[in-house]
């Protein structure tokens, strides 16, 4: 099933604090990706226009999924530990409306 939804965010680690960030969403996103209703691999990408600015992406099986992951109680306290080492932060969920595959 390729995955409709995903659970994205944006982050920016404070200076000289990129190692503890990269340790810490590790643990988070290994426990996220063992989440009912994940539908693929955690990826942790960097902005190559803005190198300090890392791009996370998760994708699920439906909203519902997202939710009750949020949801969890586990959540919070978990997310808290990943924050600890970032300036900024913007998450948000996002719906495939359009899909091109290659032409062969």
């Amino acid at each position: 099933m390729t995955p409709a939804y995903y659970s994205t965010g944006s982050w920016q680690p404070f200076p000289g604090q990129e190692e503890p960030f990269l340790a810490a969403w590790r643990e988070f996103a290994g426990w996220a990706a063992s989440m009912p209703g994940v539908a693929g691999d955690a990826l942790l990408t960097r902005d190559l226009r803005a190198p300090e600015r890392l791009v996370s992406f998760l994708p699920w099986e439906s909203l519902e999924a997202i939710q009750s992951w949020k949801a969890h109680p586990e959540f919070k306290p978990r997310m808290s530990k990943v924050q600890e080492f970032v300036d900024r932060f913007a998450p948000t969920e996002t719906e495939v409306v359009a899909r091109v595959r290659p032409e062969r």
